[in-house]
């Protein structure tokens, strides 16, 4: 029987976890979630976690089909752009993108050439699409919550949830940047509930919270309908959306929320470069609420 290969390739400086999926008798693969390494006292970025990417792929030999943003991130860069020029590939996100395009825009005050339809993506993807990767089909969940534009990726028993949960004993998404939404949040959560018990979900961070000494990244619904700290069998859309908007009036923004939000919802590629050839990114004081 043909399996998914599925490895995880995880960032400890952004607690990012990348996958790459593998059909490995066809020799396909697709990268969910990568991370583009940045120093942001230096401006600089480097590609270390996403040359181990492309050092397995080229190693088996594989054909890079799809590179894949479960949303817009707001924690880390996508390496999206690198891996495509190195490896092919197309790049994909739900298309409720243009959504976060058009509230981050201004917010930035990007160029007027900027347009807030997606273009920057080669796909975009609305929910029930079905992709190919060998023999296998990766179905579209639209999740949002987190931001507008969240999706899951369903292969069989396989689901790639971005960070709609994250491990049971760290919780849930926050929803308190622009576009997010607790209620949403819920009802997604739902859904992916609602998939088999034995559906494994890879979630797109880990905390290492107190009580464990090692990083995790993958969990089944049936231990998420039960062990999860924020919501369990017995938990209520009200009491759910009381909690999460409480919780998030009190949580930092992440770091690197400034550099990451302008430049991943460009699918990744930098501002264009000033006259002496620099890309500059914005720093909008007091703009995020």
């Amino acid at each position: 029987m043909n399996e998914l290969i599925i490895k995880c390739f995880f960032d400890e400086v952004t607690n990012t976890a990348t996958y790459l999926i593998a059909d490995g008798l066809a020799k396909e693969c697709a990268i969910i979630d990568s991370v583009l390494n940045f120093d942001q006292s230096s401006g600089k970025t480097s590609t270390t976690l996403a040359d181990s990417i492309i050092a397995t792929v080229n190693e088996n030999e594989w054909q890079c089909r799809w590179i894949l943003e479960t949303h817009a991130h707001a924690d880390h860069i996508t390496a999206a752009p690198y891996l495509q020029e190195k490896l092919g590939g197309k790049t994909a996100i739900g298309k409720q993108i243009i959504n976060v395009q058009k509230i981050f825009a201004p917010v930035f005050n990007f160029e007027k050439s900027f347009t807030t339809d997606g273009s920057q993506f080669d796909q975009l993807l609305d929910d029930g699409d079905i992709l190919t990767l060998g023999e296998f089909d990766i179905k579209v969940m639209h999740t949002p919550g987190h931001t507008p534009g969240c999706v899951t990726f369903i292969i069989n028993d396989d689901a790639f949830i971005g960070d709609t949960l994250f491990m049971p004993d760290f919780g849930t998404a926050r929803c308190d940047f622009p576009g997010g939404n607790a209620e949403m949040l819920f009802d997604s959560i739902q859904k992916i509930l609602s998939l088999p018990s034995q559906t494994k979900l890879y979630t797109g961070h880990d905390y290492m919270p107190e009580g464990r000494d090692v990083y995790s990244w993958q969990s089944t619904v049936e231990e998420q309908k039960f062990e999860n700290i924020h919501i369990k069998n017995n938990t209520s859309k009200e009491d759910f959306i009381r909690f999460r908007n409480e919780r998030d009036k009190v949580l930092a923004m992440p770091k690197l929320i400034l550099p990451s939000v302008q430049v991943n919802i460009r699918a990744g590629h930098l501002p264009p470069a000033a006259e002496n050839g620099v890309h500059y990114l914005s720093l909008p004081m007091n703009a995020l609420k």
